[in-house]
């Protein structure tokens, strides 16, 4: 008879062992992929409102404001409201997306939720939908506890003004509070994670995916990776623009607040203007856009004004430059695809593939550069106080915008093929030496 030796029972782990480990090692990249892209966003938020002075809200506000800023950065809800006595009213309305904040939070998620997959070639749709379905419940888990940070009311009188005085004897000192929406934030931060995990999907050239996906790659990741490099060259663009100008010109604390809050609210709303799309809107009131003061002047007034690259150079020649500079990128952009692509893809495959992506990402970032803030206080409902109240109000053209960068792409595309048709790509084979003359 064979005996084991003393050791031998503890050679191997029992298979429930190895279960649970696995179990256990899946579940904490989860949090990871969930922690690192909320924290990230936090310290964003938190020192792009720093930048801005919110630092100094009574009441101990600035961490609940920056949880606020952190919620709409991840799709959630905020609702505004105002409340002023018996005697006055007011109304309030804010819809502004930080997508500094948002971009930030984007990256760090889609690159935390890879970096387990990175030495895969393929995997199993099961397996990625776990992965996904365990990210999103501890994403679900850590909205909710920010949802429930994000709450607070400001005193709209300063201290020992009229206002507050006559607030105070009248029961109607003006306020104006925040408080996040539970239900939509959980729904709208839940697809925003489900499409920057699917993105993160498209773009990564070494991403695992299901085998019968596998085949449809060639067509969609080059493309997709384009458009993620058109827009974060636009952003690099904009962050050596936004050092230059604290750099040079004063005022660095609001150039920092832009940069760290807004930065592709602004970039991105020039690439649109470059391509030929317009917004739609109007500055009102004492306080104005957290963006360069160009625009605030070219939307100031009683009306609505359309926003295109014309209107603009009224007030700044140099935005005429929008166009050409849209046009250098798009065409750096259609030439990275075509690099990405398979040596067989023809010329309308590419005008395709980066025109119908183009179209697409236009239909995604156009709404989200979309503004509303508005803020009235009233006695009674007649006497107006046009110290404590204004408005702003941005929204894009989406169509003309979508059609638009379809336009565009279909040049782009093939005009990126041409230039890199003398490139060495993936698939072609390099030219063998003929046979000595």
């Amino acid at each position: 008879m064979i005996r084991q030796g003393p050791h031998a029972p503890n050679s191997a782990q029992p298979p429930s062992a190895g279960g649970a480990h696995s179990a256990v090692r899946a579940w904490g990249d989860a949090l990871v992929t969930v922690l690192a892209p909320l924290v990230a966003m936090a310290v964003v938020a938190a020192l792009g409102l720093w930048a801005a002075g919110a630092a100094d809200l009574p009441g101990g506000a600035f961490p609940r404001v920056v949880a606020a800023v952190v919620v709409i950065a991840a799709g959630g809800s905020v609702s505004v409201s105002g409340q002023a006595g018996g005697l006055a009213g007011t109304d309030a309305e804010l819809t502004l997306m930080p997508l500094s904040v948002t971009l930030t939070g984007a990256l760090v998620a889609g690159w935390s939720f890879l970096r387990p997959l990175r030495h895969r070639a393929v995997a199993g749709t099961g397996e990625l939908l776990a992965r996904v379905a365990r990210t999103a419940v501890l994403w679900l888990a850590g909205l909710a506890a920010l949802a429930a940070l994000a709450r607070h009311s400001f005193s709209l009188a300063p201290p020992g003004s009229p206002v507050d005085i006559i607030g105070g004897l009248l029961d109607a000192t003006p306020t104006v509070g925040f408080r996040a929406d539970v239900g939509p934030t959980l729904l709208f931060g839940l697809v925003w994670l489900l499409g920057v995990l699917a993105m993160a999907l498209l773009v990564s050239r070494r991403a695992p995916l299901p085998t019968r996906l596998v085949r449809h790659q060639e067509a969609v990741r080059p493309a997709a990776f384009a458009m993620l490099l058109l827009l974060l060259s636009y952003v690099a663009i904009g962050l050596v623009a936004g050092l230059f100008v604290a750099a040079t010109r004063g005022h660095a604390a609001e150039t920092f607040a832009v940069v760290l809050l807004g930065l592709p609210n602004v970039v991105w709303l020039a690439l649109g203007l470059g391509i030929g799309a317009s917004w739609q809107g109007r500055v009102e009131g004492p306080f104005g856009l957290p963006m360069p003061h160009v625009l605030d002047a070219a939307l100031r007034g009683p009306e609505d004004t359309t926003l295109d690259v014309a209107a603009l150079a009224q007030h700044d020649g140099r935005a005429w430059w929008l166009i050409p500079v849209a046009a250098l990128l798009l065409l750096a952009a259609a030439f990275a695809m075509a690099v990405r692509s398979p040596a067989g893809t023809r010329l309308w495959q590419y005008a395709l593939h980066f025109g119908v992506a183009f179209a697409l990402t236009m239909l995604a970032i156009a709404p989200v550069t979309r503004v509303v803030a508005r803020l009235g206080l009233s006695i009674l409902g007649i006497v107006e106080i046009d110290d404590l109240g204004g408005q702003v109000a941005l929204h894009p053209h989406l169509w003309t915008a979508v059609g638009l960068a379809l336009l565009w792409g279909l040049v782009a595309g093939p005009l990126g093929g041409l230039l890199a048709s003398r490139v060495r790509r993936r698939g072609k084979a390099p030219a063998r030496p003929g046979p000595p003359a």
